[in-house]
């Protein structure tokens, strides 16, 4: 009877709270920090749910204070988070070669966002493949980068973290100033925006480029097509990503970098680190003017793509509510994208995510209000920093209250799972009912 009251929304809602209360465990035990001494278990909790959800958000400098043990937690909960535990499990399964149940089927397809359950294994092995690619990649370039600086052991290790950190979209960092020190690199800047950008924009982008360019298609069959929702989100992200570098450009171009390149480069990198919420920084964001903090407040609420390791309402999300508002205005019937019609029930999904979003982080800055000794654009910014499983901060996130870190603790694993799925979990199985009512007349606007 327990199982059966279980939908795939509440087992997937259930896998995340209980490997973080595992985890939270784990950080607290004395093996866990550097010193020796136990964490307290709300802040091992705050810690926990920050990397399992890949946002970043930490109350203690990372580097210094957990030992090797604590930070290896650590990146075993980004790499678990920005996968999804349940690709984990299909890993297991498959080496001892058992078959996915059609119910274990329907949860991992919505751990990933993928499609539906006839191809999800072979998607499952596609997101695999390309995670470690780019990690691996990614880690060899950062290592030899840093090869420089350290000693090859830990630079590997440093190059590792780092890549896994930036693919997941966590921004997690054992820098205590995060990547300030080398805002003016190229090396550290392009390979870290390219983990971010390919981690975020989605593995559904990733799985249709790549069959459309690679896959061969069936006798009979037309050659096949991007999606739609491919390419609204080819679309949308560069559009987001111009708007964060020429607002963030404009808004710091006063601060005092050596020349307009390390300008436009930090600009740039700031811009990438919000819209794909990974939440490394090489500018002091708490020192940011309130245009840029402001424009940060906006790529964190739209945050990445479907399907990715990113949070927020999504790129896609934020883009059909934009065209749905046009439709209406046209005095149209339908939404159409792409030579595509789009369902009133997707439009419906897009409009409800964008507000239950709104209605969050204004509850949680009602909270934080009263709760913290900040400012509001600080309680704001570190808001939408949780939805949005981002992690930058204005500042506040070592000084937060017990109620603070509650709230934001989860906040950030309703960014992580979804505020519709957190939905879909509360309400249960849905249950049809045969009746239609007679329409009612409301008047709007």
């Amino acid at each position: 009877m327990f199982y059966s009251a279980l939908s795939p929304h509440r087992l997937l809602l259930f896998g995340f709270i209980s490997i973080t209360a595992v985890s939270s465990l784990l950080l607290t035990l004395p093996v866990a920090s550097a010193s020796g001494n136990s964490q307290p278990f709300f802040d091992a909790l705050f810690t926990a749910t920050s990397a399992i959800s890949t946002t970043g958000l930490t109350i203690v400098d990372l580097g210094s204070f957990y030992s090797l043990f604590g930070q290896i937690v650590i990146l075993t909960l980004i790499q678990i988070g920005g996968l999804g535990y349940m690709i984990f499990i299909v890993l297991v399964i498959s080496g001892l070669g058992i078959r996915l149940s059609m119910s274990g089927k329907l949860i991992l397809q919505e751990s990933l966002n993928s499609p539906p359950y006839e191809e999800v294994l072979r998607f499952s092995k596609m997101v695999i493949f390309f995670t470690f690619t780019f990690e691996f990649v990614g880690a060899v370039v950062l290592s030899l980068y840093w090869m420089k600086e350290f000693s090859v052991k830990h630079a590997i290790y440093v190059g590792i973290f780092h890549s896994v950190s930036a693919f997941c979209t966590a921004g997690f960092s054992l820098f205590p100033d995060n990547l300030c020190a080398y805002r003016d690199s190229i090396v550290v800047n392009v390979t870290i925006g390219v983990l971010c950008t390919g981690g975020s924009i989605g593995f559904i982008v990733i799985y249709d480029v790549y069959y459309t360019i690679f896959g061969k298609p069936k006798e009979g069959e037309p050659p096949k097509r991007l999606l739609a929702h491919t390419k609204l989100v080819l679309i949308m992200l560069p559009i987001l990503l111009i708007f964060g570098i020429v607002l963030v450009c404009a808004s710091e171009w006063s601060t005092p970098l050596p020349s307009w390149k390390d300008r436009l480069l930090t600009s740039a990198f700031q811009a990438i680190s919000a819209s794909t919420t990974t939440g490394f920084n090489t500018l002091d964001t708490g020192a940011m003017k309130t245009m840029g903090l402001t424009t940060m407040i906006i790529l964190m609420y739209i945050g990445a793509s479907p399907g990715g390791t990113g949070g927020g309402v999504k790129t896609t999300t934020f883009g059909l509510s934009i065209s749905s508002i046009f439709t209406v205005i046209s005095l149209n019937d339908e939404l159409v994208l792409f030579g595509r019609h789009i369902s009133s029930k997707t439009k419906d999904k897009a409009f409800v995510i964008c507000i239950i979003a709104i209605l969050l982080i204004m509850l949680d800055v009602l909270i934080l209000s009263v709760a913290e000794n900040a400012s509001f654009m600080e309680v704001v910014f570190e808001t939408v920093s949780a939805f949005g499983t981002v992690g930058l901060s204005a500042g506040i996130t070592s000084a937060l209250s017990l109620t603070g870190k509650i709230v934001l603790s989860a906040t950030m694993l309703i960014g992580r799972v979804g505020p519709l799925a957190i939905g879909y979990s509360i309400r249960g199985k849905c249950k049809l009912v045969p009746i239609r009512y007679p329409e009612g007349v409301v008047l709007v606007g």
